[in-house]
């Protein structure tokens, strides 16, 4: 009998309580096994046999936070000393139609009657099938999940049943991208018959958030969800991409089948963020907003790229690609309910990265020419947000390199918007509004529609180099305004 032991805080204390009756489970023996560590924000994944969730809830009674939200589901989340581990009653689930999928679709019983092992097998992918006893270290695997993590395979645990979660299908793309799976032929068949119009959009954007955000190569999942049929089912726009053709003279970048695909300039493009978002230490929000817009940037290709003759010969153009993308891409994100993320606007931030992505390159071409207030507008039409942009663009441009991720620092274009936004003081702070409506108020302008369009022409003359204090803004405003105010009503 093989015996596994897994460390982590409190293994000790879980002993104490349940004896040899508590085991690790699922991911988190899964994880052990691959990187051979626990980290201390990692989720940990406890079951216990022979118990009632009754009992199981009775015996930590008093010994920490016990919450029984998911009471449905057999699990009881329990806090102890600031962590938070879920603690599972053994559960075999039966399906209420037969027709119907869904997580929802289940009569879940749970007790000491439902054995370790029809736990185990009802779970989606044998590498999540295996439990280690805490007290001595016994491994129960009984769909040989060892063995699948040993060759980073994800198998089905039981294919007459993988159906009834369809969420399964986009958790296989992720743990391939996630842990560099290979995902087993037989999922590939049965995904095509799994219908995913049953999930709930939250559902379905938590999984591609995970994926985005966990996986150094978000493309090697977005890749599985077009083989897996996900982006036929759940996102056809982009499925479109994979069909649509770019020029190759400006897009060398091609996919597995040597096609110059927009598909393909797309999952370079999102490697290539994934990258940046690190490297200039992104908080979770901003990195989500960053590669879902690298995600949708192109997404208006499908449906304007078309053959002209332009420089002597026939090319492929997508003439007003990112206006038609934005449509796009909101439709997608509304579909989703994606709006805001911890009180910051996801989903507005998506939108402009979309309609902006080239703003910087053709600021950069016409560079001669550029002024403050160009800059400044660039900055203000982010809402402060133009790094993301300034990273989104660079993106865009480096996919078409032959070695696209071996990069150690930015372009010249992208240094240059630096350079120019240093050079001209330009910040989220200083392009805010110098002159509010208070101001006006004090020279006797009556709140109100006019005062309103005072305040949006002082803001526009801010943004063009007109003034830099509030007090050259407020003369400007009485030699101006008000002067030529009271001339008219002479």
């Amino acid at each position: 009998m093989k015996r596994l032991q897994i460390p982590f805080a409190q293994k000790d204390f879980f002993v104490s309580v349940f004896k040899d009756d508590v085991y690790v489970v699922g991911g988190t023996v899964r994880d052990y096994l691959l990187y051979k560590k626990i980290a201390p924000e990692q989720d940990v994944d406890l079951l216990v046999t022979g118990m009632t969730y009754d009992g199981i809830a009775a015996r930590l009674d008093g010994l920490g936070k016990t919450d029984t939200v998911g009471k449905s589901f057999a699990v009881i989340k329990f806090t102890r000393e600031g962590k938070t581990f879920d603690i599972a009653v053994p559960r075999r689930d039966q399906k209420k139609d037969g027709a119907a999928h869904g997580h929802k679709n289940f009569l879940i019983q749970s007790g000491p009657q439902v054995t370790l092992e029809e736990d185990l097998g009802r779970r989606d992918f044998t590498c999540n099938s295996i439990a280690v006893r805490l007290e001595g270290g016994l491994v129960v695997d009984p769909h040989r999940g060892l063995e699948a993590i040993a060759g980073r395979r994800i198998a089905m645990t039981s294919p007459a049943s993988f159906s009834d979660d369809p969420l399964r299908v986009l958790r296989a793309a992720r743990f391939a991208s996630v842990h560099d799976f290979a995902v087993d032929k037989a999922i590939y068949a049965k995904a095509k018959k799994v219908p995913l119009a049953e999930l709930s959009a939250e559902r379905i954007a938590d999984e591609l958030f995970r994926l985005l955000l966990e996986s150094p190569l978000p493309s090697i999942g977005l890749q599985e969800y077009l083989r897996l049929t996900v982006l036929d089912k759940l996102f056809p726009e982009l499925s479109a991409l994979a069909l649509t053709i770019q020029d190759a003279h400006f897009h060398p970048e091609k996919d597995e089948q040597g096609h110059h695909s927009v598909w393909a300039h797309t999952l370079i493009t999102v490697d290539i963020v994934k990258k940046l978002a690190g490297r200039f230490r992104l908080d979770g929000e901003r990195s989500l907003a960053l590669l879902l817009a690298a995600l949708l940037h192109d997404g208006g290709k499908a449906a304007t790229t078309t053959w002209e003759y332009k420089r002597g010969r026939m090319t492929v153009t997508s003439a007003f690609h990112d206006s038609r993308g934005v449509k796009l891409a909101e439709g997608i994100l509304d579909r989703l309910r994606i709006d805001s993320r911890q009180n910051f606007p996801l989903k507005k931030v998506v939108l402009k990265l979309v309609q902006q992505h080239h703003r910087i390159y053709e600021l950069y071409r016409n560079r001669e020419e550029i002024t403050f207030k160009a800059i400044a507008r660039a900055v203000k039409d982010m809402d402060g947000e133009d790094l993301l942009l300034l990273l989104l663009d660079f993106a865009d441009r480096r996919s078409r390199a032959a070695a696209p991720l071996a990069f150690r620092k930015l372009d010249e274009i992208a240094l240059w918007f630096g350079r120019m936004k240093e050079e001209y003081r330009i910040t989220r702070d200083t392009i805010r509004p110098l002159i509010q409506g208070r101001d006006l108020i004090a020279l006797g302008v009556p709140p109100g529609r006019q005062m309103g369009a005072h305040l949006k022409k002082l803001y526009d003359l801010q943004l063009d180099g007109a003034f830099q204090t509030r007090v050259q803004g407020l003369e400007i405003f009485k030699e101006t305004t008000l002067k030529k105010s009271r001339r008219q009503k002479k």
